[in-house]
């Protein structure tokens, strides 16, 4: 097997990080996190550089592209702010879940809008009280004539308040039935009467947002129903690999960045004569961040090779999300001490990784699911 990029690959991730370059400035990153601001101008460089597209097939007007294209592309954008792959990775995952699963209408209808810029895609599955066991959750869908009524809570949808955006909303359309044949995937504009979004204030990742959405008697018509009724937990697991090989690659771009940034004060730094990075303690420290996040990133390519040639991927996804979320966290924590009080002052870029990681253990799985999953599949059963 080989993991290097192919060339139109090297040359689609050099057109992605020369767009970041030109338009995400450490200024402007540093601004939309500061001010909790949506990086529309980003988001509008994804869409003319055709990376929404290249997801999707060319009969709905996409590019063709296949999951080694979009590990490329999230791992590039990491680099820049893995904030700001939420906006793309989001969009793009939601949408290939519709490829998938949805009918012929809606992705005739929906996938070419998402394509174009039109809309953007959001997801609304975690609640209060269902987190890592989705099947608790307590919003509910009921079929009102040709509308569903959908009521109930959800929060930590990612940037689901953002303009033009159509949220894949999970909820129970029958309470009879264990959850695994109960649930149903709607598709509902933020806009809809009845709806409340309200922004979370967060310790990092603040730009692309983080929210609570509240459903009253929120009617939404028939034929906004994926796919079939009850279905939902099978759309629901198709989507959560697509997201994970998405997450992990933009954790291998970021903590990249993280060391690369450490790595540069450490060459320029000076004390007692000469460059902290001579010093044992931080070589190594550095060192192990290196070699931590490229086995990390080796894992990543794995499980996104086997998703491509349609072998399961689950068990090296989930060590691949794994130690690289941890990698993540860890290369930024040391980065911090690597820069000392610089690594503190709001001006410099490692305490935004510092916040931005730490949320990486939790989302999309946490590191306590990942082993169990992984467990799973060494055969074991952990309560």
């Amino acid at each position: 097997m080989d993991f290097e990029f192919t060339e139109e690959q090297r040359m689609l991730c050099e057109s992605v990080g020369k767009m970041l370059k030109e338009v995400a400035t450490p200024e402007y990153v540093r601004a939309t996190d500061r001010e909790g601001r949506y990086p529309y101008e980003v988001y509008d460089g994804f869409v003319k550089l055709g990376l929404i597209a290249m997801a999707f097939p060319e009969e709905y007007g996409g590019l063709g592209g296949g999951i080694m294209d979009f590990v490329a592309v999230s791992e590039q954008i990491g680099r820049t702010s893995y904030d700001y792959l939420g906006g793309y990775g989001t969009s793009v995952f939601n949408g290939m879940n519709l490829l998938h699963n949805a009918n012929e209408q809606q992705k005739q209808y929906f996938i070419p809008k998402l394509i174009n810029g039109e809309v953007r895609m959001s997801i609304a599955m975690t609640e209060p009280g269902a987190g890592s066991d989705a099947g608790a959750m307590r919003t509910t869908a009921t079929l009102d004539g040709d509308h569903w009524v959908i009521n109930g809570q959800k929060v930590f949808s990612t940037g689901s308040g953002a303009r033009d955006t159509v949220i894949s909303v999970y909820a129970k359309t029958d309470t009879s039935v264990p959850y695994k044949n109960g649930i149903s995937l709607f598709l509902v504009d933020n806009t809809t009467p009845g709806m409340q979004l309200r922004k979370l204030d967060t310790l990092g990742r603040r730009s692309i947002g983080t929210y609570e959405i509240f459903f009253d008697n929120v009617r939404v018509p028939a034929n906004r129903l994926v796919g079939e009724v009850n279905k939902g937990w099978k759309y629901m697991l198709s989507g959560l690999q697509l997201e994970r090989i998405m997450t992990t690659a933009g954790y291998c771009g970021a903590a990249q960045s993280v060391i690369d940034l450490a790595v540069e004060y450490a060459k320029e730094r000076n004390q007692f004569g000469q460059p902290i990075g001579n010093f044992q303690a931080i070589a190594h420290m550095l060192a192990d961040m290196q070699a931590e996040v490229e086995a990390s990133r080796m894992l990543m390519l794995k499980a996104a090779w086997q998703m491509a040639n349609n072998r399961d991927a689950l068990k090296t996804l989930s060590m691949a999300k794994l130690l690289a979320s941890e990698a993540y966290v860890k290369a930024a924590n040391n980065g911090m001490q690597i820069m000392g009080g610089y690594g503190y002052i709001m001006e410099f870029d490692m305490q935004r990784h510092f916040r931005d990681a730490r949320s990486t253990t939790i989302a999309a799985g946490t590191s306590q699911m990942q082993r169990n999953l992984i467990a799973r599949q060494m055969g074991l059963n952990p309560q």
